[in-house]
C-alpha cells in the first residue's frame, strides 16, 4: 500500500497526447479489459478489438496487413514460426481421408511432417517432381485435397511448373499451397498465378535479421481464412509481439535488402561456376540451370538471393570449406541480412537418407548460400579462398 493508503498495483490508463508515435509502439499485454459482458460478447461476435493475445494482438495485426499489401490480399494471420503456418493451414484445411500431394524438392521439416506425421491423423501424402507436372498429375488421387509446393525448391533451387500446376489444382478441384519464403512477394506473386492459399517463413527474408521465428499464413477465401485463423487460435500456435515488432522493423527494409541480395547472387553465381573443384552451381541466372527455359516464364528477371554449389569431394572437403571460410556464417538458416552458408545434409535434409538425398542431388559436397548484402568483391574473395583451400 502506498502512504496514500491506495494500492498501487491498480492498473492505470495508458497516457493520452495529441501527437501520435512515429514507431509502432510494443504491446505484450496478454489480455485486454472490456467494460462489461456486453461488450465482450460484442468483440466475439463480430470479431472486433482484443481479447485475449492468443487470439490476436496489435504487433501481430500490424505485421500481418504489411505482408497482406506484398501479397495483394486481405486478412492473413501471423504464426509463431514458418512451420506453425503450414500445421495451421492443414490443420483448418485436411480431414482424415483425405490425400496431400507436395513436391518432392520440399524444406525438409515440411518433408517430414508430410510423411511421418499427417499420417498419423489419417491423412495420405505422397510427393512428385514439381517441375514436371506430368509426374505431379500421375501421384493425384481421387481423394487429392491439396497440393503444396515450393516455386524454388530448397536447397536444390529448381523452379517449379507453376504455371502446369495451377492448371492441375483446378483440374481436380484441389488447393493450391504455395510456400512462398525464398522468392518472396518481391519475387513472385502467387495469387495473380492460380494459388488458394500462401505461406511464409516470416523468420528468412522478411523479417531480415535472423532475430525473430515467425510465419504467415493466409487464403483468397474468406471462410478458408476464417479455418486458418481458428486453428492457429485453438492449436496456440501464437506469435510473441515482440517478434512481431522486431519483424516489422525489419520488414521496412526488405525491399531493399532483396535487391541488392539479389544482384550479389547473380555475380556470386557467376563467379563460382569458374572455379576449380565446384562441379556445378545452380542460380536461376545461370543458363545452363536445368529449368532455365521456365526461368523467365515464372520469376521473370527476379532469380532470387538463393544459390547452391556442389564441390568435388565427400565430407572432408564440407569441413574443410566452412573451416577456410570463418567470416561466413556456417548456419542452418537463410534471409539474413549476411551471407549464410548451410550443408544440407547435416541440416536441413539429415532426415534423409543417404541414397534420398542422392535422389534429389544432395551430396556430401553440396552446399546452400543465403546471399546478403555485402560488398560483392569480398564475398566472391571469401568464397573463392576458401573452395581453393578446401579442394587442394
Amino acid at each position: 500500500m502506498s502512504k496514500s493508503g491506495k494500492s498501487i498495483v491498480r492498473r492505470t490508463g495508458w497516457p493520452t497526447s495529441v501527437s501520435h508515435p512515429v514507431v509502432t509502439p510494443l504491446q505484450p499485454s496478454v489480455v485486454y479489459s472490456s467494460p462489461d459482458p456486453d461488450t465482450l460478447d460484442q468483440q466475439y461476435e463480430q470479431k472486433s478489438g482484443y481479447t485475449y493475445a492468443r487470439e490476436g494482438h496489435p504487433n501481430a495485426v500490424v505485421l500481418a496487413q504489411k505482408i497482406d499489401m506484398l501479397e495483394g490480399v486481405e486478412g492473413g494471420i501471423i504464426t509463431g514460426s514458418g512451420m506453425s503456418a503450414i500445421g495451421a493451414v492443414f490443420l483448418a484445411c485436411l480431414k482424415a481421408g483425405d490425400h496431400v500431394l507436395g513436391g518432392n524438392q520440399l524444406y525438409g521439416r515440411s518433408l517430414r511432417l508430410m510423411s511421418q506425421d499427417l499420417p498419423k491423423f489419417g491423412v495420405e501424402t505422397s510427393f512428385a517432381d514439381p517441375t514436371d507436372v506430368s509426374a505431379m498429375k500421375a501421384a493425384v488421387q481421387p481423394n487429392t485435397k491439396m497440393i503444396l509446393v515450393e516455386v524454388v525448391s530448397n536447397p536444390t533451387i529448381r523452379v517449379a511448373d507453376m504455371v502446369g500446376i495451377a492448371a492441375l489444382a483446378k483440374e481436380i478441384g484441389a488447393l493450391l499451397v504455395v510456400d512462398n519464403t525464398f522468392t518472396t512477394p518481391r519475387g513472385y506473386q502467387p495469387f495473380e498465378h492460380g494459388a488458394d492459399i500462401v505461406v511464409h517463413s516470416v523468420t528468412k527474408l522478411l523479417a531480415g535479421h535472423s532475430d525473430v521465428t515467425l510465419g504467415y499464413a493466409v487464403a483468397k477465401d474468406a471462410e478458408l481464412q476464417t479455418a486458418i485463423y481458428d486453428a492457429n487460435a485453438s492449436w496456440g500456435l501464437t506469435a510473441s509481439p515482440f517478434d512481431c515488432w522486431l519483424a516489422e522493423r525489419g520488414l521496412h527494409s526488405f525491399e531493399l535488402r532483396y535487391d541488392r541480395a539479389e544482384e550479389n547472387a547473380t555475380k556470386l553465381a557467376t563467379a563460382l561456376k569458374d572455379l576449380d573443384g565446384v562441379k556445378r552451381v545452380l542460380h536461376p541466372s545461370l543458363p545452363d540451370h536445368p529449368d532455365h527455359n521456365r526461368v523467365q516464364q515464372v520469376l521473370g528477371n527476379r532469380p532470387g538471393n538463393m544459390l547452391s554449389f556442389e564441390l568435388t569431394g565427400g565430407r572432408e572437403t564440407a569441413n574443410a570449406m566452412t573451416k577456410a571460410a570463418p567470416n561466413i556464417a556456417f548456419a542452418p538458416t537463410l534471409g539474413d541480412i549476411g551471407t549464410t552458408l548451410s550443408h544440407p545434409p547435416s541440416s536441413s535434409h539429415r532426415g534423409l537418407t543417404t541414397e534420398g538425398r542422392a535422389e534429389l542431388g544432395i551430396s556430401e559436397g553440396f552446399f546452400r548460400v543465403s546471399v546478403g548484402v555485402e560488398d560483392i568483391d569480398l564475398l566472391i574473395e571469401e568464397f573463392s579462398t576458401a573452395i581453393k583451400a578446401a579442394t587442394a
